[in-house]
């Protein structure tokens, strides 16, 4: 039997990367993600002491890399991954309401994004549009993928600077203007769409003045075409870590380009101003982000730890089955 004092060892697998990330104009490098392995079988009685006795540890490599990933742990249904999230790493809980299709399965637990295997789901930060969105989001593999389905993830800061270099320009004017982006969202669930989660769903109500409020206090605006919703989000193009100096790519350009020619002309995205974005710099910035990701696939009971306000994460189409869930916390 496992002693209850498990201690944590750092492994290397061949898909991180020895990159500049939360410290980027330090030129100090990390292994993304950085990943953790307990040192010892661990019984499933001792899962939650062995966490909490190497929070340090866990936290400390949260804060160098922005992502830690767990791996080896006796961690394997729904039910096992909310007692870690609320009694092992004991972040405050924060529901979820965004677009995204999911639905809450026990818990703090959600579904990862429900839409169709061949869909890809581009980078983004979750709830970036929000004022306070996560400050950590958590995923748990129930049942790895047949193939692909790898939750790649990036620096935000990383890819800030890189494109930054790459088209001032273009940085500049999303620095002055921000982001305008409309989209039409239905009153019930469609999950043929990465996005197609309903008002009703999103906001948690039958009721239209309800949503308005909600949206009212993003400081954002609501308006209906018979049951069909048109939010008009107005955003800045980046967002400062507060905890590192840094600047990061806190929006959903990525994300709207990604989609723009599946979502119908269910959302539309410009400069804060109105003005057109430039495609040809904007499919370059999309191509940057898979060029500069790290995507490594699945084992069942990983659980991967992100900080959601430096770190961007994807999906990759899959091949089924593949279960991932999902977990915030402020």
């Amino acid at each position: 039997m496992a002693s209850i004092n498990v201690t944590l060892k750092e492994i290397k697998l061949p898909q991180q990367k020895l990159v500049n990330l939360v410290t980027y104009n330090s030129g100090e490098k990390h292994l993304f993600p950085t990943v953790l392995s307990p040192t010892d079988n661990v019984a499933t009685h001792q899962l939650i002491t062995t966490i909490k006795s190497n929070m340090a540890q866990i936290e400390e490599s949260l804060l160098s890399s922005g992502a830690v990933l767990l791996r080896g742990f006796p961690i394997l249904t729904a039910s096992d991954f909310n007692d870690v999230i609320v009694e092992a790493l004991g972040y405050e809980d924060f529901p979820y309401e965004g677009l995204g299709s999911r639905h809450k399965v026990i818990g703090r637990v959600y579904t990862a994004n429900e839409a169709p295997p061949e869909k890809k789901i581009p980078f983004h930060h979750e709830l970036s549009h929000l004022s306070q969105p996560p400050s950590k989001v958590l995923f748990f593999c129930e049942e790895e993928p047949k193939s692909g389905g790898e939750t790649a993830i990036l620096s935000s800061n990383l890819i800030y600077e890189l494109i930054r270099k790459k088209h001032p320009d273009f940085v500049a004017k999303l620095e002055q203007h921000g982001l305008r982006s409309v989209g039409l969202l239905n009153a019930e669930a469609e999950n043929s769409s990465p996005i197609g989660r309903g008002w009703k769903a999103t906001f948690s109500t039958d009721e239209k003045s309800v949503a308005e409020e909600k949206v009212a206090k993003m400081g954002q605006k609501l308006e209906w075409i018979g049951d069909v919703g048109k939010i008009t989000l107005l955003s800045p193009a980046f967002k400062v870590d507060q905890l590192r100096g840094n600047k990061t790519w806190a929006n959903t350009l990525i994300l709207w380009y990604g989609w723009r020619d599946s979502s119908d002309g269910q959302f539309k995205m410009t400069y804060g101003d109105g003005t057109p974005l430039p495609e040809e710099i904007v499919g370059d910035c999309f191509r940057m982000f898979e060029e500069e990701s790290v995507a490594v696939p699945w084992k069942k009971g990983d659980v991967l730890l992100l900080d959601n306000l430096i770190v961007l994460h994807s999906r990759r189409s899959f091949q089924p089955p593949r279960r991932i869930l999902a977990s915030f916390g402020k």
